[in-house]
């Protein structure tokens, strides 16, 4: 699914679908209902863009953004807030600041995790691991091993957070290295089968740790290349234990959520919402006995 930013700037405001997926319930209450907000490759754009841009004028900002996180975490009491990657690099805020800003306002904001992208290594792992004390919310990197890096410790392979009725279960899927960022930015990591991990680490989080949501946040990139086969369709498409993909690196523009099939034959949501920061996403999941379903909608920041 590809789309035109500009003709989508200029015919959407917000999408909406409904969905259904397998849930286990873990508590009385039926009717509960959990609130996913979600940003990627952001891309250290701390202000709007500006008026005289010509895809997005005026658009974005982290402060409009933490004034929309607010109105709706008084409507959605049951709400977590995560990004797919990219948080640095793409204005002077980086350059100078080398990504300080960017993490201490994402801490102000609430964020509850996030997951490295690629351009989080641009100034290599000391650096990486120097930012990461700016930020009062985890990284998560279940296919990053750090072992043998300063990283070491500094990230988490998975997460638990309870919600109401949910037990939701996150990992984070970080792209392949190889080619894209400078050996020597990431030297002593090792990248593991993103499919692979996440179907393992998926399936320990609902068997093991009895999630009945499993949301991996990913910056593999919405749909594979010859030169990248790895990607979130693919991701979703061969493995059978996780919920919900919310995606980034591609900067795709998402009209609705994509629906695709698991090796199971059950429904896997992804979405993605552009870059830059000028869009919030929001995916709304409601418990019930007859159908639990998902709404999703995407809020320009203006």
């Amino acid at each position: 699914m590809k789309h035109n930013r500009r003709q989508f700037i200029k015919t959407l405001i917000a999408g909406g679908m409904a969905t259904a997926l397998p849930f286990r319930s873990v508590g009385g209450n039926n009717n509960h209902s959990l609130t996913i907000l979600h940003t990627n490759d952001v891309h250290s754009h701390l202000d709007p863009f500006p008026p005289d841009h010509p895809e997005f004028p005026n658009i974005g900002g982290f402060a409009r953004r933490a004034a929309l996180i607010e109105q709706l975490r008084e409507k959605h009491p049951n709400l977590i807030l995560v990004d797919a990657g990219d948080i640095f690099q793409g204005t002077p805020y980086f350059n100078f600041f080398g990504g300080e800003p960017e993490l201490k306002l994402m801490s102000d904001m609430r964020y509850d995790a996030a997951t490295i992208g690629n351009h989080e290594f641009d100034n290599g792992l000391t650096h990486l691991a120097d930012q990461m004390k700016h930020a009062k919310f985890p990284f998560i990197c279940t296919n990053y091993d750090f072992s043998d890096t300063i990283l070491k410790g500094k990230t988490l392979p998975w997460k638990i957070i309870e919600k109401g009725e949910f037990r939701i279960g996150l990992l984070g899927l970080g792209i392949n290295p190889d080619g894209l960022i400078s050996p020597s930015n990431y030297e002593g990591m090792k990248w593991l089968d993103p499919v692979q991990t996440g179907e393992e680490t998926a399936r320990f989080l609902k068997k093991e740790k009895k999630c009945n949501l499993v949301v991996a946040i990913s910056h593999l990139g919405y749909e594979s290349t010859p030169d990248r086969p790895e990607s979130d369709i693919k991701t979703a498409r061969q493995t059978s234990s996780i919920d919900i993909i919310i995606g980034g690196h591609t900067h795709t523009f998402m009209k609705k959520p994509d629906i695709i099939k698991n090796k199971d034959g059950q429904d896997v949501i992804i979405n993605q919402v552009g870059w830059g920061g000028v869009m919030l996403g929001q995916i709304d999941v409601s418990m019930t006995r007859e159908q639990p379903e998902i709404l999703a909608t995407q809020h320009f920041i203006r």
